[in-house]
């Protein structure tokens, strides 16, 4: 339909076969047959039988397959009448939503397959690719109006054509290309800056721009792309041939396009991007060489006693083997750019395959297990860019990007050797709104090779759009970009202190949810085994329990007693557990983690050896929430069991709870730690661990002390009143009452119920209390408190380094009392020594175009105006004039503009 719009076939015919086949469908399969093997060769002056029209040869492997659909007749229907439409100037991309929506949901989801928005990809290619071609160009530009000036015109149009032929000459890479989108964009907007480039050879008077234009111009061929799935890659190879000939049409016209109309290219590869391996994979076998199969991580039954879902384990599939595994080669390419895979680390198994997961894990091996999918192609992008075989890459991820554990791979990169700098990063932006999933939120980076500030992009406004993206407004800050996606003091410079060692810890990991029982459960369970005493059920409860309605549950609790044991003393317990949790362990028992699990199957798969033993002797905890919209900390009974998703600090001093909840420690660990989706990460490893408590007398100390006390009382106080209420309600009011905004019939009854405003004050005073115990103004603002907690851990660390420790629990973390033996624990060493900087003057560039950027690199970094001699004496023999011809072609082409004072220049 496309050929036959843009003057490819002749007008309507293939509209005229649809209709003509319309009362007698079956002979719609032959004719479309030999019509796509005429299309393929060409007639070669003969008559198409089918159109009855001379064809071109569009060959490019497009029409090389004959075979055609046989359609019936509401289908033949329907093609017609998308035939009536003009697909002439059909947009490329549309193709990636049509291939989203045929994929189905299992395929699309194990395939990440998502269609990113036109905005979206621009947003992302215009900072990766066409940024650094734009400024080299204004450079070229600025030298060819100097020699133009001169009366040099053919060294100016030299100038400009050597740029046109580095332009012809770049490859783009997507390594996780889908149908096209990135690479259909990114060639698009090449194609402008060519036409501009070309524009300009005609204003210089080139009388040889038809030869250049012949034998250089953008191209499919500079485009590469690897993708998994082959539909996919076939329509990512069909959007760009489109794409370029909707170009050629509109600048010469359809009668212009030579033969072939399309070239076999063969530049998007189907293959895995990230894991490379000889021949397909086989099944593992065991010692004995039978294969060993694992359950399906799908199929489910319902269990004849309990009547629950369980895994079914006579599904099973084997566990794939790979011959020779190592990583993906990628094509050379200058510029790497695309939106690989959103898949988390907890989906890899499930998706991907446990032997398929293991397997690249092992070929990665300085990738830490907790990373997503979608970080092997970040690191891969940046082990190439540090090496010098791309000049840049630029990635859409999930904004999971900033996680503790995740982040590590970001980290490794920035402090290698040589490093990488990120130039541009969106650290939370909105996703396409759809209805099968959760609200995913996405993180955009660019890196390069070098030490470079970057500007960093906050999203301060979003507008919903009809196709479920969101138009945003930004806000740019620039700086160098750490790790975490921030800029400005370096959390990730901070030091883990030993004065705050062994305390804060994750809950629980069951890996069973047979381990949970309802109050009446338990009780039931306590009478059949004849304790009156709940010696093994204990109560448990989740992150939502904390903040929202808790529910009453319990957990049997069997860590430190073997199985027999077991058996013995609790044998209700131990049939609950056996039939209940075993059937759940034993159906991961494939891989080695899950064979461990299988193994220890009535004790919880992360039991906490070490915050048990912390517990011992605690009435009550400081816990929080590990992932929330507000970062609240509270005090529970010691021996509740507390599952993964709650941090629990063991903590019973009210001193504790007073300066966790403060907003100096609020906006460190809201800094440090990562988000998921759109809510903040409490990581203990990053939030509590390097983070320095006040150093301060008794007095401030129970100030503290009495304040915290009031505030985690009156919150328990107003929710044992009124039930339903929650404290996320609460805050959600309190954020409102901080903004200024007026509250709704519902938040003012939460107001009122949870006293809301005597909340407000109990924590204003409690951060009045919180900066004097540090000597700090109450006044700073958020980028201020962090720069002197990152200074203070440096001080504390200094001080650990020389054996002076500030321990926060001294009985528990050092009952012997010695200060001297903190070897083993000593954080830093020596600090990094600042290199000196260069003295004398900088060279003077060779060539023009080197000349232009140094000019303009040094009018960038002046505050004042400046004189072209000024400007001049940055350099070692160059004259004032040169440098004045420089700085007036700048302002001439807007790079520059001129002080008030005559001769003057600012940037």
């Amino acid at each position: 339909m496309f050929a036959e719009d843009a003057g490819l076939l002749p007008a309507e015919s293939f509209t005229r076969l649809l209709d003509s086949v319309r009362p007698d469908p079956a002979q719609f399969q032959p004719l479309a047959a030999q019509l796509f093997r005429e299309m393929n060769t060409g007639t070669a002056g003969r008559i198409s039988v089918v159109l009855r029209h001379a064809l071109k040869r569009f060959n490019g492997g497009l029409f090389a397959d004959g075979s055609a659909l046989d359609l019936d007749a509401d289908q033949i229907t329907s093609l017609y009448e998308a035939a009536q439409y003009d697909w002439k100037a059909v947009e490329p991309a549309i193709f990636g939503t049509l291939l989203q929506r045929a994929l189905d949901p299992v395929e699309r989801h194990k395939l990440g397959a998502e269609f990113t928005p036109r905005a979206y990809v621009e947003r992302l290619v215009l900072t990766t690719v066409i940024e650094p071609l734009r400024a080299e160009w204004a450079h070229v530009r600025a030298v060819a109006y100097i020699h133009a000036r001169a009366g040099r015109a053919a060294d100016a149009i030299a100038e400009i054509r050597a740029f046109h032929r580095r332009l012809c000459a770049l490859r783009i890479l997507d390594p996780a290309c889908g149908s096209g989108n990135f690479l259909y964009v990114t060639f698009e907007l090449l194609k402008r800056l060519e036409m501009e480039i070309l524009d300009e050879l005609t204003q210089l008077g080139d009388r040889e721009l038809a030869l250049e234009i012949e034998q250089f111009t953008v191209h499919p061929r500079q485009f590469f792309g690897l993708e998994l799935n082959p539909r996919a890659a076939a329509i990512a190879e069909l959007v760009l041939w489109i794409g370029y000939l909707q170009w050629q049409a509109r600048a010469a016209g359809s009668a212009a396009i030579g033969e072939p109309v399309l070239e076999k290219l063969d530049n998007i590869q189907c293959r895995d991007a990230v894991l490379a391996y000889d021949g397909e994979p086989q099944p593992a076998r065991d010692e004995a060489g039978k294969e060993i199969a694992v359950w399906d991580r799908r199929s489910q039954k319902t269990d004849l006693v309990t009547g629950r879902q369980v895994p079914d384990d006579t599904k099973r599939v084997p566990l794939l083997t790979y011959v020779n595994p190592r990583p993906a080669e990628w094509p050379p390419a200058d510029y790497l750019v695309g939106n690989p895979p959103f898949l988390g680390t907890a989906r890899m198994r499930e998706d991907l395959g446990d032997g398929y997961a293991e397997t690249l894990r092992a070929t990665y091996a300085a990738m830490p297990e907790s990373a997503d999918f979608v970080m092997y192609w970040w690191h891969k992008a940046a082990e190439l860019v540090r090496a010098g075989k791309a000049k840049r890459f630029g990635f859409i991820t999930t904004n999971s990007l900033r996680q503790t554990f995740i982040r590590r791979v970001v980290q490794t990169q920035l402090e290698a050797s040589p490093p990488l700098s990120i130039v541009f990063a969106i650290p939370d932006h909105p996703w396409v709104d759809t209805s099968e999933g959760a609200a995913v939120r996405i993180a955009m980076t660019v890196g390069v090779a070098g030490s470079h500030e970057g500007n960093l992009l906050e999203v301060t406004g979003e507008k919903p759009q009809e196709d479920g993206s969101s138009q945003v407004t930004l806000y740019t800050r620039v700086g160098r970009i750490q790790s975490d996606l921030s800029v400005g003091a370096s959390v990730r410079a901070m030091k883990a202190l030993a004065s705050n060692s062994g305390l804060a810890s994750m809950g629980v990991k069951l890996h069973g949810t047979g381990f949970v029982l309802s109050a009446e459960d338990a009780a039931a369970l306590n009478q059949a085994d004849g304790h009156e005493a709940p010696a093994v059920i204990r109560p448990y409860m989740c992150g939502r329990d904390l903040v929202q309605e808790a529910r009453p549950q319990f957990v049997i609790d069997l860590f430190g007693l073997a199985e027999a044991g077991v058996r013995k003393d609790y044998p209700a317990t131990y049939q609950h557990v056996l039939l209940y949790v075993k059937p759940e362990r034993d159906s991961k028992g494939g891989t080695p983690d899950g064979a461990a699990y299988a193994k220890l199957w009535w004790i919880f798969g992360k039991p906490r050896q070490e915050l048990r033993r912390a517990l011992v002797g605690l009435d009550r905890v400081v816990v929080t929430t590990r992932t929330a919209k507000h970062r609240i900390f509270l005090f529970q009974p010691g021996s509740t069991v507390f599952e993964s998703e709650v941090i629990v600090i063991p903590l019973d001093d009210a001193f504790g709870l007073g300066v966790l909840s403060s907003r100096i420690h609020v906006v460190y660990s809201l800094a440090a730690g990562g988000t998921l989706e759109d809510r903040p990460r409490y990581n203990n490893s990053v939030c509590f661990d390097p983070f320095p408590f006040p150093a301060c007398d008794a007095a401030a100390q129970e100030r503290i002390r009495r304040i915290a006390e009031e505030l985690d009382t009156h919150r328990k106080r107003v929710q044992a009143q009124h039930p339903g209420l929650t404290l996320t309600g609460m805050y959600n009011v309190l954020e409102k009452l901080r903004g200024g905004e007026a509250l709704n019939p519902k938040e003012k009854q939460i107001h009122d119920a949870g006293l809301v405003s005597v909340l407000r004050q109990l924590h204003d005073d409690l951060d009045v209390a919180v900066f004097a115990a540090y000597g700090w103004p109450a006044t700073l603002t958020d980028a201020e408190i962090l720069e002197r907690v990152v200074a203070l851990n440096a001080e504390r660390a200094k001080e650990e380094a020389s054996g002076l420790i500030r321990w926060l629990r001294p009985d528990y973390q050092n009952p012997g009392g010695a200060q001297g033996q903190q070897t083993a624990l000593a954080v830093g060493g020596e600090t990094e020594k600042p290199q000196k900087q260069r003295g004398g003057k900088l060279p003077w560039p060779k060539t023009m175009a080197e000349r232009v950027k140094a000019v303009n690199v040094a009018l960038a970094g002046v505050k004042q105006p400046v004189t072209a001699a000024e400007v001049a004496k940055a350099f070692a023999r160059v004259k004032a004039e040169d440098v004045g011809e420089i700085l007036e072609t700048l302002c001439t082409m807007g790079h520059a503009r001129r002080g008030k004072a005559e001769g003057t220049f600012l940037p």
